[in-house]
């Protein structure tokens, strides 16, 4: 009996297992990629504003799409929409290989591409999120949700690798290549996945039609109304969001504008960009190892998860103006924090959610929040224009300070109902 008990709340089960190794597989592909997209844009057009046009159309679909696709994917099989769009990717990205390989180069086209990768990434991300839970088997969430946290960090590494490929090739033609490979394999892994969803039915196959859509559409929303929580959080992190989105736009141009206060560090400002930078993806990865060995108080996610808001936005408030050694403290120990956040929240909210809801409100969360950055990018660049990038991380700091006390905190009553549960 105990060992039937173990057995069904080990974490490590055949289908979360091959999911795992999917997701790093994937991830590592995509790094790449979104590192060889932009380097081929600067390589033919030699212009910044087209890059950054390029990166706006490729970034749009994810505001939308998520918002439009949870309804559908409430009503169908999230884990063939996953291994669906993984085939279709690396479909893609072998014929950018073979565009790219054969000297041709287009803007309009890879423009259209990239609104087209934009779209799939936007269904992806909602639909794994939808699905990921089902995996998990009952008291492991956070751990899970642990792991989820580091794959990311991982494959930021990959980063230097495709530098390397890029500088030895000459072209970032093989690494759409990489790419494909890598979402063919990802695919398989997770077509292979045996887990048989429950939110799904023959009849509602047949029936699901515009006027379902709308009323699946509008009952997500009604859902988030009501419950307040749910509510809270997602306004919470829509505003974090774009807070966050402007202090990162203005990191680098920080270092590129004031080389003067580097000057005696023997090594490019942009290089020590990335070193400083890294340290905060150093910090989700080991955020992350942690996590997964230790578990939190219960009683103490909300009272945890509130100190870890109110501590990131004031050390992104007074980071540059550090010394190089204490900023790379600063990332590190945001990054290890930020992995905290992530973990109280999505652990807490995914479990929470209903099976047949979480299509909707990850769509809603995620259109939401991808929004609020995406504001927050174009404030925060603007105002760049204008005063100082240290101003700007200042007057977002206040403004994310402010939103932990007057939404988050002053919602506690409701957010508390669902970080303080068992998962």
């Amino acid at each position: 009996m105990n060992e039937k008990i173990l057995t069904k709340n080990k974490l490590w089960t055949r289908d979360f297992t091959i999911i795992t190794i999917g997701s790093i597989i994937s991830m590592l592909g995509n790094s790449v990629s979104g590192f060889a997209i932009g380097l081929v844009v600067l390589d033919y057009t030699n212009s910044t504003f087209l890059y950054a046009l390029f990166m706006v159309v490729y970034n749009l679909p994810k505001i939308v799409v998520p918002l439009f696709a949870g309804p559908y994917l409430d009503r169908f099989s999230r884990k063939k929409v996953i291994y669906t769009l993984d085939f279709l990717s690396s479909i893609i990205y072998f014929g950018i290989f073979l565009f790219i390989s054969g000297g041709y180069f287009n803007y309009g086209i890879l423009m259209a591409v990239s609104l087209l990768i934009g779209v799939i990434d936007g269904i992806y991300a909602v639909a794994y999120e939808s699905f990921y839970p089902n995996l998990i088997t009952k008291g492991n969430f956070s751990k899970a949700y642990s792991i989820s946290s580091m794959i990311y960090p991982l494959a930021a590494f990959m980063v230097p690798v495709a530098s390397f490929i890029y500088n030895s090739m000459g072209t970032a033609a093989y690494l759409f290549l990489f790419n494909a490979i890598s979402f063919f394999i990802a695919a398989c892994f997770e077509a292979s996945i045996k887990y048989k969803e429950t939110h799904i039915s023959n009849e509602e196959y047949k029936k699901f039609d515009f006027k379902g859509y709308k009323d699946d559409f509008k009952e997500g929303l009604s859902y988030i109304w009501v419950e307040k929580g749910l509510l809270v959080i997602t306004i919470y992190f829509c505003l974090t969001m774009f807070s966050g989105g402007a202090t990162q736009t203005v990191l680098l141009p920080f270092f590129k504008n004031n080389p003067g206060l580097f000057s005696n560090i023997p090594i490019d400002v942009v290089t020590l960009f990335t070193f400083v930078t890294g340290c905060g993806v150093i910090g989700r990865l080991i955020g992350g190892m942690i996590h997964y060995k230790f578990k939190y108080p219960v009683s103490k996610k909300f009272l945890i998860a509130i100190t870890v808001y109110m501590s990131i936005s004031i050390i992104e408030g007074i980071q540059l103006f550090m010394p190089v050694n204490v900023m790379m403290i600063c990332f590190f120990i945001t990054g290890i924090m930020g992995v905290t956040s992530y973990n109280i929240r999505i652990s807490a909210t995914q479990s929470y959610v209903p099976d047949e809801k979480r299509g909707r409100f990850n769509g809603i969360f995620n259109m939401i929040c991808a929004a609020g950055g995406i504001l927050g990018q174009l404030l925060g660049g603007g105002m760049a224009e204008f005063i100082s990038e240290r101003s700007v991380t200042v007057i977002f700091s206040i403004f994310n300070i402010l939103a932990v006390l007057f939404v988050m905190y002053r919602g506690r009553e409701y957010v508390k109902k669902i970080y303080n549960r068992r998962v």
